[in-house]
């Protein structure tokens, strides 16, 4: 059902503010209080308001908090020389672990919307521009003080990782007072996803937050430095998905054969998570949870490496997708392989072909 004009100018202030009084609304849209009130009646007809303080229904979105970045990537012509310019090819795309599961999600159907912090500048309007048609970004918090978070890398021929910067410290202002504006969407969340890029008082709020509302939760390292901002335990995580470095970070154990790896899983769970993955690269990826005694599973053959660059943020999306479809875990897993395998065929951090239904169909085909 449409709305008019004025009807939606009236439900971005009770977004902006759901406890305005009707006479402040009234002054704002420059109209009578008693017809502001048959405004707001016929809206409450409509089903666009529900309560007193008219709060607005609103999707039960996965929520993913952390990076949403600007990523630039520079592939070498040739070997790289150190103490001299290198000739380079040069493409900007956008990125961010969150950001990069949550359109990952958003492709396959899913409702999710994205809570970080950014600058009020170019590269976050370029980063709105290539999220906005399957993230929702209404609680992303924009910042005066601060510049949109930015990752660029050097990529070898071969399209392996050479040298990487990144310019963060934006996250740091995404703390747990932020958060709590959005009590709300993180409470009625089918999952909450986060990553290392928050603060560490921050990611166990969410915790605190996941254990006392019993909403499912997700921890997703960003890479081994960043490991100090882990909870204490893992209490209340329904999801760990870490890489090699991470795990053995996190567990202070040097992790090189199948042996070792099927080690590490116990010792993680008996932390407190439900669903471990520890990935590998081209050795595939090691589970397990409750039921999965600690298991291998194959990477799945590439036939080409495009780039690295999101592969591990397809994979985790495409494991939460089909858990949240109620795929049991090895399904989940094998679903996260193939999307990572297209993704390091693209040259796209998120491969924009992907589709719920071909990821269906790619599954059907092994």
């Amino acid at each position: 059902m449409k709305l008019t004009d004025r009807e939606q100018a009236l439900i971005k202030l009770i977004k902006d503010n759901p406890f305005m009084s009707q006479q402040d609304m009234a002054v704002k849209l420059d109209m009578s209080r008693p017809a502001l009130a048959n405004l707001i009646s016929g809206l409450v007809k409509k089903g666009k308001i529900i309560g007193r303080a008219y709060v607005l229904p609103r999707e039960n979105n996965i929520v993913c908090i952390g990076g949403a970045n600007i990523d630039r990537k520079m592939h070498l012509k040739g070997h790289l020389q150190m103490g001299t310019s290198n000739p380079v090819t040069s493409m900007q795309s956008v990125g961010g672990v969150a950001r990069n599961i949550a359109e990952n999600l958003g492709r396959l159907d899913n409702k999710v919307g994205l809570l970080t912090t950014a600058g009020k500048d170019m590269d976050w309007q370029a980063i709105v521009a290539a999220s906005e048609a399957y993230i929702n970004l209404d609680d992303v918090e924009l910042l005066t003080h601060c510049s949109t978070g930015s990752y660029t890398a050097i990529m070898a021929e071969d399209g392996e990782l050479v040298l990487a910067t990144a310019n963060m410290d934006v996250y740091e202002e995404l703390k747990p007072k932020i958060l709590m504006k959005h009590d709300m969407a993180l409470s009625t969340t089918p999952v909450i996803v986060i990553d290392l890029n928050c603060p560490k008082d921050t990611i166990e709020y969410i915790q605190q937050f996941a254990i006392a509302r019993n909403v499912p939760f997700v921890i997703i390292p960003v890479s081994s430095p960043k490991m100090d901002r882990m909870p204490e335990t893992l209490q209340g995580v329904t999801w760990f998905i870490c890489n090699t470095d991470e795990a053995e970070t996190l567990l202070n154990m040097k992790i090189k054969s199948e042996n070792d790896y099927l080690k590490a899983l116990p010792k993680i769970l008996a932390l407190g998570a439900e669903n471990i993955v520890i990935t590998a690269g081209a050795k595939g990826v090691y589970a397990a949870n409750k039921t999965l005694m600690p298991s291998h599973f194959s990477a799945k053959a590439v036939d080409h490496v495009e780039d690295v660059t999101g592969a591990g943020d397809a994979f985790v999306a495409a494991v939460i997708h089909a858990w949240l479809e109620k795929q049991p875990i090895e399904k989940s897993i094998e679903a996260g392989l193939i999307n990572a395998k297209r993704t390091l065929e693209s040259p796209f951090t998120v491969r924009p072909e992907l589709t719920k239904e071909l990821l269906e169909n790619e599954l059907e085909e092994l």
